[in-house]
């Protein structure tokens, strides 16, 4: 095979359909546009979520509860996270940032009970759920919150 001998696959390359270039083109005079109306003027159309003047979806549909959007949300990890660490270990944001578990922590970390841990290591950390400060000290670590 040699690079004058390439060529796109078969059906991946189309001609752009070139609009309001005579009635030969197929797509000539109204430009598949129809007759007047207003998607046919320039500019026309309406906005996404538009209905006509009915009352859109997104304002008829009940609004609940209340979403806090300054709320400082932590990190989650699952004590089955910490099982990679050798036994005696400092866990901390640092240590686990370096460790590739989580990426950036401005609000914390919260150890989350989801797995098993064997290995004896002093967590430090945000928050803990119930069960992962349980399984922690189960496994002869303390759990400190930071």
């Amino acid at each position: 095979m040699y690079i004058h001998e390439l060529s796109p696959a078969a059906g991946s390359k189309k001609d752009v359909k070139r609009v309001g270039r005579g009635h030969g083109s197929g797509w000539g005079k109204t430009a598949g546009k129809g007759h007047k109306g207003q998607n046919a003027r320039s500019g026309g159309g309406v906005r996404p979520g538009f209905e006509g003047g009915q009352m859109p979806l997104q304002r008829r549909i009940p609004k609940r509860g209340f979403n806090n959007i300054f709320a400082a949300k932590p990190v989650a990890i699952n004590v089955s996270d910490l099982e990679k660490f050798t036994d005696g270990t400092v866990v901390d944001t640092e240590l686990l940032k370096a460790a590739g578990v989580i990426k950036k922590a401005e609000n914390g970390v919260k150890i989350l009970g989801n797995g098993e841990l064997t290995k004896n290591l002093t967590v430090k950390a945000a928050a803990f759920s119930a069960s992962a400060k349980e399984k922690i000290e189960k496994a002869g670590g303390k759990a400190e919150v930071m």
